[in-house]
């Protein structure tokens, strides 16, 4: 492999670009993370896809807002626009656990350390270069930009907030992943026209005087949704406006959503069309290093980059539509996937990285196994406005074959330095089970579960059922927890046929809307039945543009305009998670109150049997730890956590 040198990353300073011989700037990107020069990082994918039009780009990563703010200055004016991104992650989701407490490590920041990204850094980055350069345009894009695109719930200060273009004073946004807009906003300034004449780029948003014209654009039909200060005065019309925001994100022809803000309006353009094969592979086939910048050799490791330092992103987009998850708002509903001759150039580079020593720790993407998977005719696509393909069933228009997913495996495999893949991103465990993939190939769905069972897993298989509860679970778009029954019996049947004494890993949401109590027990009662002791568990944490989040601030579904409950305040949320832990001390009396009160000694005789208590705790159960400390939503990255592995104690015998 070649030896890099430090014009192969763009350039951070004035005396990398002397390095360079430029004299000016095109662009400025002004990133929240540290910058590492690799195509799951979406600063780095901008400044590379920027760099490919043939700008002269810059990248100021991390920036100080504490000082002088020198930073900003010190690569000068660029000749068409700044670019501003919060980071692959919402800040306040960088900054904050879902209880609200400041983290003790940022992930994307040399050696983990805080402090380097301020609260909506997007908005903070975005003041401090309108404020001192008035007249330069500032195009913000990226994960916090994207899902604040319209008035939206903020969490963390518990108040809705206008489009983030209101609070940076942006002049352009561009939402979702941003190739193709981007392409097309370079075309037309390289042709002269001006920044402020750019306002029917698809994809983008753009705030406008309240009595300015609408841009004329033949092809697009308009559509507008409840006012900011109706939202704050209305909390259902608030939650309307999200049916329509979500159906036209995820339409192959989609209206222009118009919406007031104070006295200006927003305006949203439709989105591109999903990429095309030929589009991403081009973006992942730009010359990236792989690697941090140089200037962090001596802070520390990045946790983040060293997560997916030998991993490999083979697809965007999720069809998915959770109602607690931001993908499909941000990569979209349909997946665009690279081609295998990518996907094995990538893999070819990975393993020729000098400390390369031979596992790929992810062959994935948001979902694993989505790769390749669309509509079998498309002009039913093309008329589709469900927020989901998979819920409440598989639609029979979808082609779910995961043939050309094991055929990449294979693949891979066959490289001469690669001695095992893993598949790190979460499996859709649900499309592998017939009873409820009824369209798909039985033996084809088995052939996928034992590749990967067999030769990509090492020990544990994470899945997500999320719930046991069919209401909880129909709101968020999840199929029945009888389908992980189901699955279990293949992963167990698969377990013992090949000897291969693997773990099953279930991952449970908690606080989630039209979550009680009740449910929560029974979510307890279920899994220890099935054997699953649950260590930790994903508290449901509000982030902007998905259902759950509406529902948790308006209390009204977004589609029907029902009231729907959810548990918010903090006694509440102690006591769901408090069921997960039935087997601890401090507990079992407040349970033992709990579900006599609700009459549900049916719940109690298996949590907390009497006479068969001692027994259970003799015998040596393997504990299922569920890693997630808060909801993460999606990134940039398309990076997973792992599990943190548990230390191991000494089990005691089984009595005989």
């Amino acid at each position: 492999m070649k030896t890099n040198k430090l014009t192969d990353w763009l350039p951070t300073t004035k005396k990398e670009i002397k390095i360079r011989g430029w004299e000016e700037l095109d662009v400025i990107l002004f990133s929240g993370d540290a910058y590492v020069d690799h195509p799951s990082f979406g600063p780095a994918v901008i400044g590379r896809i920027l760099e490919s039009y043939g700008l002269k780009v810059a990248i100021v990563p991390q920036p100080s807002v504490n000082d002088n703010l020198q930073d900003f200055t010190k690569l000068g004016i660029p000749k068409l626009f700044f670019a501003v991104t919060g980071g692959c992650m919402d800040p306040m989701v960088s900054n904050y656990t879902a209880s609200k407490r400041r983290r003790d490590k940022d992930a994307y920041t040399p050696n983990g350390d805080i402090g380097f990204r301020p609260d909506y850094a997007t908005s903070v980055y975005s003041n401090i270069l309108k404020e001192k350069f008035p007249n330069v345009p500032v195009l913000i894009g990226g994960i916090e930009a994207s899902l604040r695109r319209v008035t939206h719930y903020d969490y963390w200060s518990d108040k809705l907030m206008p489009t983030i273009l209101e609070t940076s004073k942006a002049d352009m946004l561009v939402y979702g992943m941003g190739e193709q807009p981007l392409r097309e906003i370079v075309e037309l300034l390289q042709k002269g026209v001006p920044f402020t004449s750019l306002k029917t780029i698809k994809q983008t948003a753009v705030l406008l005087e309240r009595e300015e014209a609408l841009p004329k654009n033949k092809n697009w039909e308009d559509v507008e949704i409840q006012s900011h200060e109706v939202c704050l005065k209305d909390k259902k019309k608030f939650a309307s406006n999200f049916k329509v925001i979500e159906q036209e994100s995820n339409k192959l022809r989609a209206k222009r959503i118009i919406q007031g803000v104070n006295k200006k309006k927003l305006v949203i353009n439709p989105p591109f069309p999903t990429m095309l094969e030929a589009e991403i592979d081009a973006s992942f086939d730009l010359p990236y290093t792989r690697l941090p910048h140089p200037k962090y050799n001596k802070r520390g490791p990045i946790p983040a980059f060293e997560m997916i330092k030998f991993s490999i992103n083979i697809h965007r987009g999720c069809f998915g539509g959770c109602s607690f998850c931001t993908i499909s708002a941000h990569q979209g509903k349909f997946i665009a996937s690279r081609s295998q001759e990518s996907v094995l150039k990538e893999v070819d580079k990975v393993a020729n990285m000098p400390d390369f020593k031979g596992y790929l720790s992810d062959i994935g993407g948001p979902s694993a196994n989505m790769y390749k998977m669309k509509g079998k005719v498309q002009s039913i696509c093309d008329k589709c406005v469900a927020p989901s393909c998979i819920s409440p069933v598989i639609c029979s228009n979808l082609d779910t074959s995961h043939k050309p997913l094991t055929q990449l495996y294979q693949a891979v495999d066959k490289h001469p330095k690669v001695k095992k893949s893993f598949i790190g991103s979460g499996i859709r465990h649900d499309m592998l089970v017939p009873e409820f993939n009824k369209n798909a190939d039985p033996k084809e769905l088995d052939d996928y579960t034992e590749e990967v069972m067999t030769k990509h897993i090492s020990g544990r298989l994470k899945v997500a059922p999320e719930h046991t509860s069919d209401p909880v679970l129909k709101l968020m778009r999840k199929p029945s927890f009888k389908y992980f029954h189901k699955f279990k019996e293949r992963f167990d049947r698969i377990n013992i046929k090949k000897d291969l004494k693997l773990q099953l890993i279930p991952y449970f949401i908690s606080n989630h809307p039209a979550c009680e109590v009740e449910d929560m027990a029974n979510l307890a009662a279920e899994t220890k039945d099935m054997g699953f002791q649950l260590e930790q568990v994903q508290g449901f944490t509000p982030t902007p543009m998905t259902v759950a989040t509406v529902i948790y601030y308006s209390g009204y579904h977004p589609y029907t305009l029902k009231p729907t409950k959810t548990p918010k305040s903090k006694r509440e949320k102690e006591e769901q998670h408090r069921f997960f832990f039935w087997y601890k001390k401090e507990n079992k009396d407040w349970i033992r109150k709990t579900l006599n009160k609700v009459g549900r000694q049916d719940l109690l005789n298996v949590l907390l049997p009497e006479t068969k208590e001692k027994a259970w705790k003799s015998v040596n159960l393997k504990a299922v730890k569920n890693t997630f400390d808060d909801a993460v939503p999606a990134t940039d990255s398309n990076f997973s956590k792992k599990p943190r592995r548990k230390k191991k104690r000494k089990s005691r015998p089984k009595r005989r």
